[in-house]
């Protein structure tokens, strides 16, 4: 039987798997960049920036600087569509598939630890994240 999250758990899930990504050693994504990588990674393609723009209701211009730095990281590529040489299609890279892979590794380790929590502890967990950075 699966057990359901609550949403404070959800953003307790979230907080903590953000946390492993930004203080381990590798890429460093903003929220953009982070909601683009996932989009090409968890939906079906082709994707192209248009496309992209429109899924996320941002501009194209924003999804082609997140694209620039997931290039740079070798998380997605880009390439001329052969079918439509105006058209840019956006790729998945081994890279990319890795870091996904470690992402849901961390979201896995964060969940347990969320329902390994008695009732009520994983409510008041983030206070009690706070309290310890206040001491």
């Amino acid at each position: 039987m699966a057990v359901q999250s609550n949403p404070d758990q959800l953003v307790g899930i979230l907080r903590d798997t953000v946390v492993a990504l930004v203080r381990r050693d590798g890429p460093d994504l903003s929220a953009r960049q982070l909601g683009v990588f996932l989009t090409v990674y968890l939906t079906d393609g082709p994707h192209t920036v248009r496309g992209l723009a429109a899924e996320l209701n941002v501009s194209k211009p924003a999804i082609t600087r997140a694209l620039d730095r997931l290039g740079e990281l070798d998380l997605a590529r880009r390439k001329v569509d052969p079918m439509d040489r105006r058209s840019v299609i956006v790729q998945r890279t081994l890279k990319g598939t890795a870091f996904l892979r470690d992402m849901r590794q961390i979201m896995s380790e964060a969940d347990a630890q969320m329902h390994e929590m008695p009732t009520g502890e994983a409510a008041n967990a983030e206070p009690a994240r706070e309290n310890r950075k206040a001491g």
